[in-house]
């Protein structure tokens, strides 16, 4: 009885030192969160379906250290973004992309998100999609 306590409390103690060792925090290179602003489309945008168009954003100021360079445009419909994924896989530093344009139901408010270190909107424009 007296050894499987002694086995008991061993076990607790090295689960505690294991869970205390893997709290203290390892010092990480300083990056930065990256949002570069979108240039185009703009409000006065109208696009058509599967018109082909750039998308761009301002890269002339990035940090030195960027948290996610990879980039993914989305989508944005009424408030909301959509699984629509217009551009994935591209470097966020290349400031612009081409897509595809989407067939959507005619609309202006659409908004194009540009994913990286984080999600940015462009202003709501309008697609020329077909009627209901």
């Amino acid at each position: 009885m007296m050894s499987a306590m002694k086995t008991l409390f061993a076990l607790f103690f090295f689960t505690i030192l294991f869970t205390v060792s893997n709290a203290i925090p390892v010092s990480l290179e300083q990056r930065d969160v990256y949002v570069p602003p979108i240039t185009c489309p703009t409000a006065y945008t109208v696009w058509n379906k599967g018109e082909v168009h750039n998308v761009t954003w301002d890269v002339s100021d990035p940090p030195a250290q960027i948290t996610n360079k990879i980039g993914r445009i989305q989508l944005r419909e009424g408030g909301l973004t959509t699984p629509l994924i217009l551009a994935d896989g591209f470097d966020i530093l290349l400031g612009r992309i081409e897509v595809t344009v989407p067939w959507v139901i005619t609309a202006n408010d659409y908004q194009l998100v540009l994913f990286g270190d984080s999600g940015n909107f462009s202003p709501e424009f309008t697609i020329n999609g077909s009627p209901l």
